[in-house]
């Protein structure tokens, strides 16, 4: 017995002995590896440690008497956090990472994962952590699979590059790594400030902010000497820097948890504030808490509320019996005309603002004060409102109620705000200040008791029938009764406008320019009031569910700002239709111009194209806060501008569709032709069905022509001629002829093969193009054409291919097989030759197919009409 305790006691030494010999490693590790704050312990939990120690890997709690544990990257020598895995899913100090060849994840101490890379397209070989502050993971050919800058939570760091559409999202507070309530996102025009998804500052409205041009912007960047937001060409915006040697130290950007964007540099072991914004303290919307009001002297209360003894932040009605309604579940709002509830509305008096109004549509123009709150009383989610009497403009705030901003007194601004209450108990709630008893109250003194409560009864069903008639009545006038309450989340700066169908009849001139038609329905050519030429699209044929979810769709699609996709303007809702109005694209689709009969692109402008389209595609998969997968790729969705700008169109509309609109995709969406394999063979679909719907359009704007056409051929080596059964005077002949196939990725294949990518281009470019740049073009292609969607490349890597940072990959030929089946099946007689007999006059030459020029018939082969398996261009 007694040596078995001393053995138990010995491996336990033992096992805390090696618990404490390990080191911190340095650089990389490799696959297999795990870590905890437990094994780590004697390490404070750090694991790995860049080569110059400049950041340091660890699991680590804010607190030492917490018990929540994070994988973070910090700066090791202030020890300030930039980059956090985990953060809404802490651990134990016995949680553990593990690194395995399909990538990181962390698992609680039952072993459940909280948190994991996403899926990777090769083996992980290694993770590294470098100088910069990017923990990357590597595959054997030392190419990035991941990377933690593709991530980030609340910090951008000096020489990172925070994309555009990317979002930085607080903390919940320093002690609390989750995400808060503030968000600061980059858009192609500016950097936007959200407080639960209500914007509330702009970054080009802080003072300090230098506007260089107004090219799109594309990335932001904080370094030793400035902080700049940067398009392809040069810097669009920067912001100036007070401190007098801002090349010393180092500097990061961070959106705060009270709602403050933030440049610090860290220079002799302290920390300096280079920049804040808002500049405005009191443009942060909750500094005061909820309804408090913020002013240069501080923190207060509007006259009528006082501070809430409950929370003891922000204020509440100054009168006990009136109560804050309690919003709907959830973001959607819930008619409530048939509601036992009755509302009032204070007032909070002149010279008062609230930060959302600056950046929101009004709910409705020239209606009374009275009819505003009525609108407002029919929405659950609604809790206040402002009202402009020179213009009947009315605001509604929907879902939270922020601080109130005291503006100066020599103001022009009449709008004027009202606060919804509702009273907490049933005699008040019968008080209404715009409402009349039909009723003598005297004569409730002079009957009996049961007289009484008879006739209060009836003054209620009165009164109520009154109002939700009056609400009926003013909402039939001033809102479509077919914006339905999904559609109330566009009081958000740079979501769409809603446009009314009286406009847009207007602009188009009644729908009489159409420029274009197809599965969503059909466009047509308008002219706003500010002279600004779009395209309005009318979508005609939307199911139950697409209905249902237009204003989630179009609050996602609207968000969407990025150079090569078409910027949604905004939007209609009118009866059963729901329209769309886009900016206009004066060149119209890539199909017309690859296609027609015009003069051909030139070499630079395909490749231009080409790239924009990766550029549009990889945005869409990675750059979004929600990913979306394209699912109909294809030259008519692809615009170009004037200036040969490429955008890709008709993005996260698919799932709009009826189930009868559906029917008309093989299997679910997309266009034959540019189908991937997936489709049909019900396999999981995914962006990677995007990359290989790229390739077959790359492919067609290499030879300039359809991947798939028919040629005519002669029946035999002469047309026969015969003048049987033809009238006196008839000049005609009949000939025999057959249609047969030509299916280009197949023959792509083959010339790779070969090595003879010239034969591939577009012949009315014989000689202005070299064979390393035609070969560059077919060899992403054919990798985008791999039938195992796992070894494609990702759209990110194809543009890092065509920009020159990543190397041309060789296409595997054993996933490229599947070509040769549907090639041969075109062209076998069976399958792709029809004998024809067709008269022909007299002179005409009936065109041949050769080797080297197949004539090419107007139809192409497996392909539906375009019209009929796609939204509109």
């Amino acid at each position: 017995m007694a040596a078995a305790v001393i053995t138990t006691v010995l491996l336990l030494i033992t096992y805390f002995t090696a618990t404490k010999s390990t080191v911190i490693f340095t650089g990389s590790v490799s696959p297999n590896f795990t870590a905890s704050h437990f094994t780590f312990i004697d390490q404070t939990g750090n694991f790995l440690r860049s080569i110059n120690q400049t950041y340091t890997a660890a699991i680590l709690s804010q607190e030492p008497t917490s018990s929540s544990f994070y994988v973070v990257v910090y700066h090791t020598d202030s020890r300030v956090i930039v980059w956090t895995a985990n953060r809404n899913n802490p651990i134990s100090d016995s949680g553990q990472l593990r690194l395995t060849q399909t990538g990181i994840t962390i698992y609680d101490d039952s072993g459940t994962p909280v948190w994991s890379t996403p899926p990777v397209e090769s083996k992980v070989d290694s993770l590294h952590l470098f100088d910069s502050g990017n923990l990357v993971l590597l595959d054997s050919l030392n190419q990035s699979v991941w990377q933690s800058f593709d991530y980030p939570t609340d910090t951008v760091v000096s020489g990172q590059r925070f994309l555009l559409g990317k979002t930085l999202v607080s903390m919940k507070s320093p002690a609390d790594f989750s995400a808060g309530d503030y968000k600061f996102t980059l858009t192609s025009y500016d950097g936007m400030f959200q407080w639960r998804n209500s914007t509330y500052y702009r970054l080009l409205m802080d003072p300090k902010s230098i506007k260089n041009s107004n090219q799109p912007i594309s990335y932001l960047m904080v370094n030793g000497s400035g902080f700049y937001l940067s398009g392809d060409s040069g810097v669009v915006v920067q912001v100036l820097l007070s401190s007098s040697d801002k090349d010393a130290g180092y500097r990061i950007l961070k959106i705060t948890n009270d709602g403050y964007l933030t440049v610090t540099r860290f220079i002799n072991k302290n920390w300096v504030t280079d920049f804040t914004t808002p500049a405005d303290t009191c443009r942060a919307p909750n500094r005061c808490g909820k309804l408090g009001l913020c002013s240069a002297d501080g923190c207060s209360c509007p006259p009528g509320f006082h501070n809430d003894p409950k929370t003891n932040t922000g204020c509440s009605f100054l009168e006990s019996s009136l109560l804050f309604p309690t919003p709907c579940d959830g973001n959607r709002s819930v008619l409530r005309e048939n509601s036992s509830e009755t509302y009032s509305y204070v007032k909070l008096g002149n010279g008062m603002k609230y930060f959302e109004i600056d950046y929101m549509n009004p709910f409705a123009s020239g209606v009374s004060l009275s009819s505003c709150e009525d609108l407002c009383s029919a929405k659950c989610s609604c809790l206040g409102l402002f009202h402009e009497s020179s213009s009947g403009l009315c605001y509604l705030i929907f879902n939270n109620l922020g601080s109130i901003i005291s503006s100066s007194s020599n103001d022009s601004d009449d709008k004027l705000g009202f606060i919804k209450a509702i009273s907490s108990s049933p005699a008040s709630r019968f008080q209404d200040e715009n409402s009349s008893s039909d009723f003598p109250l005297v004569g409730l003194v002079l009957l009996p008791a049961s007289g009484v409560l008879l006739i209060a009864i009836f003054a209620i069903w009165m009164h109520r029938r009154k109002r939700s008639t009056k609400m009926r009545s003013n909402s039939k006038k001033l809102v479509d009764s077919s914006y339905t309450d999904d559609l109330e989340m566009f009081s958000i700066a740079g979501l769409p406008i809603r446009f009314d169908h009286e406009d847009l009849v207007q602009a188009t001139a009644n729908f009489s320019t159409q420029i274009g038609s197809g599965g969503f329905g059909t466009v047509y050519k308008g002219v706003l009031r500010d002279k600004t030429v779009v395209a309005v699209k009318k979508i005609t044929a939307l199911g139950a569910a697409g209905q249902k979810e237009f204003g989630t769709e179009i609050a996602i699609i609207g968000n969407i700002h990025h150079v090569n996709l078409v910027k949604l303007k905004g939007f209609c809702a009118h009866g059963r239709d729901r329209f769309l109005v886009y900016e206009y694209m004066s060149r119209g689709s890539l199909d017309r111009t690859i296609f027609g009969s015009g003069p051909p692109l030139e070499w630079q402008e395909r490749y231009e194209i080409a790239v924009g389209t990766a550029r549009g595609l990889a945005y869409l998969h990675n750059g979004c806060e929600h990913k979306i997968i394209h699912c109909d790729v294809k030259p008519e969705n692809i615009l170009l501008s004037d200036s040969m700008q490429v955008k890709i169109s008709d993005f996260g509309l698919s799932k709009l569709l009826s189930p009868e609109q559906s029917g008309l995709f093989t299997t679910m969406r997309g266009t034959r032709g540019y189908l991937a394999p997936e489709w049909l063979t019900n396999a999981a679909i995914s962006d990677k069905t995007d990359v290989y719907s790229y390739g077959m359009v790359l492919l067609e704007l290499i030879q300039g022509r359809k991947n798939c056409v028919q040629a005519r051929t002669h029946s035999s080596g002469n047309p026969t001629t015969s003048t049987e059964g033809k009238s006196s005077g008839s000049s005609g002949t009949r000939t025999h002829y057959r249609a047969r196939a030509f299916y280009f990725p197949l023959h792509a294949l083959e010339m790779h093969e070969e090595g003879r990518y010239l034969d591939l281009v577009d012949p009315r470019l014989t000689g202005r193009v070299s064979r390393e740049e035609a070969e560059k073009l077919v060899k992403v292609a054919l990798c985008c054409l791999h039938e195992d969607p796992s070894l494609r490349p990702t759209m990110a890597n194809v543009v890092a291919i065509l920009e020159g940072t990543l190397p041309v990959s060789e296409p595997r030929l054993e996933l490229l097989n599947f070509l040769r089946f549907y090639g041969r099946r075109l062209t076998e007689p069976s399958m792709a030759e029809t004998g024809v007999e067709v008269e022909v006059p007299s002179g005409f030459m009936v065109p041949t197919m050769d080797s080297s020029s197949p004539s090419v018939s107007p139809s192409t082969c497996s392909y539906m009409s375009a019209q009929q398996v796609s939204g509109p261009r």
